[in-house]
């Protein structure tokens, strides 16, 4: 177990300031002009595979870093240079992560190398749980997988929304629902490989922000996949759905399922990305008030405005803080009996939302153009308060582990 530490080691700085480099070389000079098009980058992210960022190797090395602050740290940083561009490089990182969590050694070894494809051809894949009537409340979930035993084969039905990479993906991750009656315990998570017969891409979203990242919906229409598409296996499955059986008629403890482990394993991540645009944001507005004069002195002479740039880069640092020891916790095997994910994604979402507003609030009228960039973090920040748990889920979440109550 790594001991908890503030200080990043000297390899662990040396990708730091290598991501810092791609991020503001590669990443902010492309950031305006993929946001106002709408589509994915998908030339960044080729440039991202080439010098080895975008791949199965680099995203292994820091999903494994024994300190835990790997992932984090390559968020923040990437995040930091724009929010849009930066998911559709790393959105194929969830459906890693979907694999990684439930997947056996065989299926983590086939499936996660095709999501990411080679330097010549560059692939995505997507994880798919959301749906039209089922967001935070996972146990209204429709979509059906039911076995052929005959043939070997799941046969799966329903629409997912909200897909990062959906429908574009090379490797679809979807959850769906194997037994009705266990609710949200009895969901199972499968791999569509390519070119399913089946599958196909819905609407796709025009959004507020993060518009240079893919979001559309997956339909699934008698799609087959073969039962070793079954992450963990079915052995496994009927395992798990026996204890949940078992449980539900004692009215026993609480059994997860595969898709809110992998939403528990990645919400420091997403808080992580918050803290990148907070991060950007509040350096953007410093500069500023740094170089800006309004009555013969530059404004940040103002304690108001002062105070303000002070306030923002303690919640930004504040934020971090949060999110690297609920990494260290995660990597370490340390429960989370106060909930620290759910309580760094919420602090830094709700850091990144007001940061960004405060920033633009420092340029006056110039942040409210698209000449300047906090604009534009503003608009990706809302995000961070949505998606893999809302701010009101994140609070339910830690009330509920606080009290142990089933708070409602």
């Amino acid at each position: 177990m790594a001991e908890f530490t503030m200080e990043l080691n000297d390899e662990q700085k040396e990708v730091r300031d290598w991501l810092h480099g791609f991020a503001a070389d590669v990443i902010r000079p492309a950031a305006a002009e993929w946001d106002e098009r709408e589509e994915t980058p998908w030339p960044v992210i080729q440039e991202a595979a080439k010098v080895g960022i975008y791949s199965l190797d680099f995203y292994a090395q820091q999903y494994f870093d024994p300190t835990g602050l790997g992932i984090p740290m390559a968020m923040e940083e990437l995040f930091w240079g724009d929010a849009g561009i930066a998911l559709s490089i790393v959105g194929t990182g969830l459906a890693a992560v979907g694999v990684l969590a439930n997947g056996t050694e065989e299926q983590i070894g086939t499936w996660i190398p095709q999501m990411y494809g080679d330097t010549n051809d560059v692939k995505v894949a997507a994880f798919c749980s959301s749906e039209p009537d089922a967001g935070s409340d996972v146990a209204s979930m429709r979509t059906r997988a039911v076995y052929d035993e005959a043939k070997d084969e799941w046969v799966i039905n329903g629409t997912k929304t909200w897909a990062t990479n959906g429908g574009i993906a090379n490797v679809h991750v979807v959850v769906a629902v194997v037994d009705q009656e266990l609710g949200s315990k009895g969901h199972a998570s499968f791999i569509i490989p390519p070119n399913t017969p089946g599958l196909s891409q819905g609407q796709k979203f025009k959004k507020h922000g993060i518009r240079a990242s893919h979001t559309a919906e997956v339909v699934l229409e008698n799609v087959r996949v073969p039962g070793s598409c079954l992450l963990g296996g079915k052995e496994k499955l009927d395992e798990r759905l026996a204890r949940a059986r078992e449980r539900a008629k004692a009215g026993g403890e609480r059994v997860k399922n595969a898709a809110m482990a992998t939403f528990e394993a990645s919400r420091p991540a997403v808080g992580a990305m918050a803290v990148g645009t907070a991060r950007a944001a509040y350096e953007v507005a410093l500069e500023y008030a740094k170089t800006r004069e309004q009555f013969g002195r530059p404004i940040i002479d103002n304690q108001g405005v002062a105070f303000q740039l002070a306030d923002m880069r303690t919640s930004v640092d504040a934020a971090r803080l949060l999110v690297w020891r609920a990494s260290w916790m995660a990597v370490s095997g340390k429960p989370f009996t106060a909930a620290e994910g759910s309580m760094s994604k919420l602090f830094a979402s709700e850091t990144a939302k007001k940061v960004t507003a405060e920033a633009i609030q420092i340029l006056g009228g110039n942040g409210y153009t698209r000449e300047y960039p906090v604009e534009r973090m503003h608009r990706d920040a809302a995000i961070y308060t949505i998606f893999e748990g809302t701010s009101e889920i994140q609070r339910l979440v830690i009330a509920r582990t606080l009290s142990g109550m089933p708070i409602r």
